[in-house]
């Protein structure tokens, strides 16, 4: 709209900046270079017309002297628009055309230009508009005749042009007033403009704070829309999860009313099985009672039973031929059968031997005399460990019921003894000797009798007597091998039970710690090569499990030890004499082991016939096992023979020591409880 109104004068302005010039009209004057001749007054009258063509706007305009007079300037009326310029219409001359410029006030009128002087030389045009023939120099009176009618022709030109020249005056004014309106309405709308671009600016700004505003709050309603959507997302996840919580609480409903319904059935049951608890409970304390007093009873005849078999009995092994050994010659060792028949286990065992030196004084072959010995029992070369365990299992459970319990491994250097009581040097279950066996026994039974209300606890010790001296052999670093620092003593005044100072006592639980305690006594142990035997035992072991029971229920409690002795090599100084730089030491060995088993001789002696005083301290052995010995105790010796003939000398020595302790009975045994 604005600028349909506007479009004139923009327009007018445009022309008068960039300056346009008026177009000129071509003149059909004379062309310069003819000749024509004139006087004064004709050129004067000829030149005036282009004078006054020459005034106006400051700009040159040719018009044609042919064509008609321009149509004059039309204004443009204000109710259509004060801002409209003034359009000059194209002249309707078929070749030539003339519009009047507008001037601005602010530029300055060009000043004419004064026309050319026409050549007099020029020929005028015809009258038809053929180029006229040239006359002769001496036709005066035609060429005056040319010059009358050219002069006509001027002053009607003349005319013409006076009137297109005052034409142009008024349209000038015309124009001139029009550019004085439109400068005066090109003023107030350049106010209006410069109001309108201060709007425009002040517009511009607040569009732009609008923009910034409107990308902030479309930014905000991103993060609105984002937040907006993890709610209902988050509310889409809590319906989900109250549906889920409102199903979970239906099915607990459910359940807990299920679970109410079962309440109130067990609470009967409940009843009824407290009730049946408590008629259990009665029972259980009745058959408590029962049982405590079938253990006792058990106990009781236990114990009857070994000693209708023997406080001190005495068990005989032979052990089979080694390989490379000679083969003994038929009828040396014989084993007859029991009273029953071989179904009997054996209990008598016969020794051949020739005699030697009567046959060399008779000079006839020397008669055989044999040798009978009757034993609690006698177990064959091929008899097992576990066959001769299993004879003495009953009498190694009688010291947890709280009897001491000893039992003797005796016989010659090479016979068995270290065999029988700790096994072979593979370590193969077969193999095991009475000392791992036992031990496991015993854990065994204890585990049965804490069911009962028993609880135990073990205590192993493992010492050797060398040469009238006691060494640990369970001692680590430093004291590894010495012995001159343990003795035996009282465990405290007044007290019965005797203890070895400086010696480790160490608190088992398991075969497997025993296990690790014998393979180190093993090593501790004092060993020497005698002309019997490669490796020949030369002290006493001791392997002694102090055992402690209580029944905390009944408040009962029992103690007594278990002993396992292995005992010195028993042949006699001859047959056993060292060859070698070591013949003085191995002597007084061989006389320190003698003493002492024939003081354990002599004590068993004294202890059957119920001497008042018992040699118990004579030796370092029988001292130590003092409590395992007489009194309460209950004794078993294991007599170790070879079958070669070679020792049978030696094993006759054996057979008559065991046969003179199997005579031998004491009195009966009585528990250790408190």
């Amino acid at each position: 709209m604005d600028q349909q109104q506007r479009s004139p004068l923009l327009e007018v302005k445009g022309n008068v900046e960039l300056k346009i010039p008026l177009v000129k009209a071509p003149s059909r004057l004379p062309l310069p270079g003819r000749r024509v001749k004139r006087g004064p007054d004709q050129m004067e009258d000829a030149l005036e017309p282009e004078k006054k063509r020459t005034r106006g706007l400051g700009t040159t305009t040719k018009i044609a002297t042919s064509h008609p007079r321009a149509p004059p300037l039309r204004t443009v009326p204000q109710a259509q628009g004060q801002a409209a310029a003034q359009k000059v219409p194209k002249k309707t001359g078929p070749r030539y055309s003339t519009a009047p410029a507008a001037v601005s006030k602010s530029q300055k009128p060009v000043p004419p230009v004064p026309a050319q002087k026409p050549s007099t030389s020029a020929a005028l045009p015809t009258a038809g508009g053929k180029k006229p023939t040239k006359r002769p120099a001496w036709d005066l009176k035609g060429q005056l005749c040319d010059l009358n009618a050219e002069l006509k022709r001027c002053h009607e030109k003349t005319q013409t042009l006076d009137q297109e020249n005052q034409r142009l005056r008024d349209q000038l004014r015309e124009a001139q007033q029009q550019a004085k309106a439109l400068g005066a309405e090109r003023r107030t709308l350049e106010g209006e403009l410069a109001a309108v671009r201060a709007q425009a600016e002040q517009g511009r700004q607040e569009l732009g704070s609008l923009s910034a505003r409107v990308l902030e709050l479309e930014e905000r309603l991103g993060t609105q829309e984002g937040f907006v959507q993890e709610l209902q997302k988050e509310q889409l996840e809590l319906q989900e999860e109250r549906r889920g919580l409102a199903a979970r609480l239906q099915e607990q409903e459910r359940r807990l009313q299920a679970s109410e319904a079962a309440l109130s059935g067990s609470r009967a049951e409940v009843a009824s099985l407290r009730q049946e608890a408590a008629a259990q409970a009665l029972l259980l304390a009745e058959r408590g009672e029962r049982l405590h007093g079938l253990e006792m009873e058990r106990r009781r005849l236990h114990n009857q039973l070994q000693e209708l078999k023997g406080n001190i009995r005495v068990f005989c092994r032979v052990r089979p031929v080694l390989p490379g050994e000679p083969t003994p010659p038929p009828g040396l060792l014989l084993f007859p059968s029991g009273p029953s028949g071989p179904s009997d286990p054996p209990t008598r065992l016969s020794l051949s031997r020739s005699d030697e030196r009567r046959g060399t004084l008779s000079g006839a072959p020397a008669p055989t005399t044999r040798h009978d010995f009757s034993f609690d029992r006698v177990f064959l070369p091929g008899s097992g460990q576990d066959e001769v365990f299993e004879e003495i299992a009953m009498l190694v459970q009688s010291a947890l019921d709280g009897y001491p319990v000893c039992i003797f491994a005796y016989g010659q250097t090479g016979s068995g003894k270290t065999f029988t009581m700790e096994g072979g040097p593979g370590g193969t279950p077969q193999a095991e000797g009475l000392i791992p066996r036992a031990v496991r026994h015993l854990f065994s039974v204890a585990q049965e009798l804490g069911g009962q209300g028993w609880t135990y606890s073990f205590v192993a010790s493992y010492v050797e007597i060398y040469n009238e001296t006691v060494r640990d052999l369970l001692a680590t670093g430093a004291r590894k091998g010495q012995g001159g620092d343990c003795e035996i003593r009282r465990a405290g005044p007044g007290s019965e039970e005797l203890t070895v100072t400086n010696a480790r006592y160490v608190p088992v639980s398991c075969e497997r710690e025993v296990e690790a305690l014998l393979h180190l006594a093993r090593q501790n142990r004092a060993v020497a090569r005698t002309a019997q035997n490669e490796r020949s035992s030369r002290s006493h072991s001791v392997f002694q499990l102090q055992i402690s029971g209580e029944h905390t229920g009944r408040g009962l409690q029992c103690g007594a030890p278990l002993s396992l002795v292995d005992l010195a090599g028993s042949e006699r100084l001859d047959p056993g004499l060292a060859l070698g730089p070591g013949e003085r030491e191995r002597l007084r060995e061989t006389q320190a082991i003698n003493s002492s088993l024939s003081t354990l001789g002599l004590v068993i002696m004294a202890l059957s016939n119920k001497e008042s005083h018992v040699p118990y301290r004579n030796s370092k052995l029988t001292y130590l096992l003092q409590n395992s010995l007489g009194g309460s105790a209950k004794m078993l010796m294991f007599v170790n023979i070879s079958p070669l003939e070679e020792n049978i000398s030696e094993t006759l020595n054996s057979l008559r020591f065991a046969s003179k302790v199997n005579q031998c009975v004491i009195g009966t045994a009585q528990a250790n409880r408190k």
